[in-house]
Formats: structure tokens, C-alpha cells, sequence
């Protein structure tokens, strides 16, 4: 039995080596095949919001989408329409011991991330979408960029140098930082507080693969698609053809708080035990875990879930060593 036990965590290898497939290949594509997805040069928000690079975008789940509500047989479902891109917005503000800070926040929504055993998908499932959080300080400029899917997986946190260094973790590294299988950057250099971040998404995957900064009115080699911007709160009252709302979350046990049809079948098969959650895995409303009673945790540990819960920015930030 010890010889098992022993041995138990070298089984686990080949495993995560399969689940990292996925994201481990470099995406080429011809031109014609990527889009840049932005809203209206006229918002007057300041920094401007980030540009979305999709490849594939031939693909429908691959295209950011505007959160329906639709009634089937009397029952109600939540789907992303791609064929209009929205992106939903909300500006919260956080206090730490040392000042006073914005979030601007981002959400975008893709159809799904398709089934496939090679590579092998581990979040397959719908209605999956990505968080884009630009925290600014009180003059309004960005210090940090954090990227999240929005079942709180795959968090990653880059400061600008707006940020004073001894703001970051210990043994920040200099150039990358490794994200399951992605490698992001450490730091992104801005020569004016306007710049943009351009947000590389990997296809099928539906993950952050590159996030760079460029010039407000950069011209991009890519056909450009204007999206919709809406308040976050309205993905809680959208609309239904029978003249009334629903919201994208459930709102009660034991799904409370978790995006509706967001089921991710292998992320509970494989990773609910470790995580001590039946649901990990399943995209999740942001903002208050007091209002939604489901804490948007980034760190799969039980013990650390509340502790990593962005809902709680200031705290999730000194989970994760920063010292704003």
C-alpha cells in the first residue's frame, strides 16, 4: 500500500500533461479568419475599454455574443447570440490600507467551448465568458490589468508601470508569468494612460492567450466589429417574449449565483473533489458574494476559497502578495 500511495501523484502526470494539450499550440490563422472586437470610439470612459482579438472567428463559438433569455416549452434558457457582440460593464470602487482604488470591469460571453477529446477540452460547456478588470488609481490611470474566465479559473494579474514596483508580490518575474499552459506577460509598459490592452483570446478554448498594450487609435490589419456596451446589471433582467425578465444567474439553491446551462461536466468529474465543489467550474456572477451567495474564488484549495474571492478585491489582492 505505501509503494501505491507512493506512486499515486505519478499517475497524476500524464494527466494534467492531456488536460494542457489544449492550450499548448500556437494558433495561426489567415487574416480574413480573425476579428477585432471593440465598442464605439465616442464612450467616455477613461481608460478606454479593451480590444478583443478572436481567431477563428469562422467558428460561432469562438465570436463574443449578447446574453439572451428565451422561453422553450415553458421553461427558460440562456444562450449567447453571435451574431451581435456586447460587452457588459460595471465600475466599482475598492479601498485598501494604502489608498483608494476603480475596478472597470469587462464581461464578454461565448456560445460554448465545443466537446473534444483530442485536445482535450476540460471546461467543454455553454454560456462561458471571460472577465477584463482594469484597476485605476485616483488620477485615473491603469496599474493593474487581471484577466478571468468567469467560473474564476485561470486568473492572471499584470501590472503597468503606473504600479510602484514595491507594490508587486515577492519574486515577480520579470518578463512572463505561466498560466496553465499560457504564458502571459509580467508587466505591460504604457507611454500614455489612454493606450488600450488588446486581449488575445485562444480558440475553442476560450482562454486569454496574449494581452498587449497599443495606441488609442490604432490601426489593426483586421476587420473590426463595433459591440454593444451594457451595464452588468442587466444580466439580470433580460428580457423574455413574454414581456417579463429573467436573470442570467440562478437564484436559488444549490445553484444560486452561478450562470444558467453553464454546467461543465468534466471540470465536476475531475476537479469537484479536490475543490470540495459539485459546481466548479461553471461560470458565476460578479460583483457581491453577499448579493449573489456564491463567492467568485480563484484558488481551486477549499481553504483558500474565501480568501480568493475577487468579489473581495482588496482581499484578493493581498492573497495574492500585492501590496496597493
Amino acid at each position: 500500500m505505501k509503494h501505491i500511495r507512493r506512486r499515486l501523484p505519478l499517475l497524476f502526470v500524464p494527466v494534467v500533461l492531456f488536460l494542457l494539450v489544449g492550450c499548448a499550440a500556437q494558433v495561426q490563422n489567415r487574416p480574413e479568419d480573425v476579428r477585432i472586437v471593440t465598442v464605439s470610439a465616442n464612450t467616455n470612459v477613461k481608460p478606454p475599454p479593451p480590444v478583443f482579438l478572436i481567431s477563428e472567428w469562422q467558428q460561432q463559438y469562438n465570436r463574443v455574443g449578447a446574453v439572451r433569455a428565451e422561453q422553450q416549452g415553458g421553461y427558460e434558457r440562456i444562450v449567447i447570440d453571435p451574431n451581435q457582440a456586447v460587452f457588459y460593464f460595471e465600475k466599482f470602487q475598492f479601498t485598501t490600507q494604502k489608498g483608494t482604488y476603480s475596478n472597470l470591469v469587462y464581461r464578454v460571453h461565448f456560445p460554448r467551448i465545443p466537446f473534444s477529446l483530442i485536445p482535450f477540452h476540460l471546461a467543454y460547456g455553454s454560456n462561458v465568458g471571460i472577465l477584463v478588470v482594469i484597476t485605476v488609481d485616483s488620477y485615473d490611470k491603469p496599474v493593474l490589468v487581471t484577466t478571468v474566465n468567469t467560473c474564476g479559473c485561470y486568473v492572471a494579474v499584470i501590472p503597468t508601470n503606473y504600479l510602484p514596483s514595491h507594490a508587486y508580490p515577492a519574486n515577480w518575474p520579470e518578463r512572463k508569468q505561466y498560466i496553465y499552459g499560457e504564458r502571459l506577460p509580467s508587466r505591460l509598459l504604457m507611454n500614455d494612460p489612454e493606450e488600450r490592452f488588446l486581449i488575445a483570446i485562444r480558440p475553442a478554448v476560450n482562454r486569454v492567450m496574449d494581452v498587449q498594450v497599443i495606441a488609442k487609435n490604432a490601426l489593426l490589419p483586421y476587420q473590426e466589429i463595433i459591440a454593444g456596451i451594457k451595464p452588468l446589471s442587466e444580466l439580470k433582467s433580460l428580457p423574455l417574449a413574454n414581456g417579463g425578465t429573467t436573470s442570467m444567474f440562478y437564484d436559488g439553491w444549490p445553484l444560486q449565483g452561478h450562470v444558467k446551462g453553464a454546467v461543465k461536466p468534466w471540470e465536476s468529474l475531475l476537479l469537484s473533489l479536490i475543490s470540495l465543489d459539485l459546481f466548479v467550474g461553471m461560470d458565476k456572477e460578479y460583483g457581491s458574494t453577499t448579493e449573489s451567495g456564491n463567492p467568485f474564488y480563484t484558488s481551486l484549495k477549499p481553504w483558500n476559497h474565501k480568501a480568493s474571492d475577487m468579489n473581495d478585491f482588496a482581499g484578493f489582492l493581498e492573497f495574492n502578495g500585492w501590496k496597493l
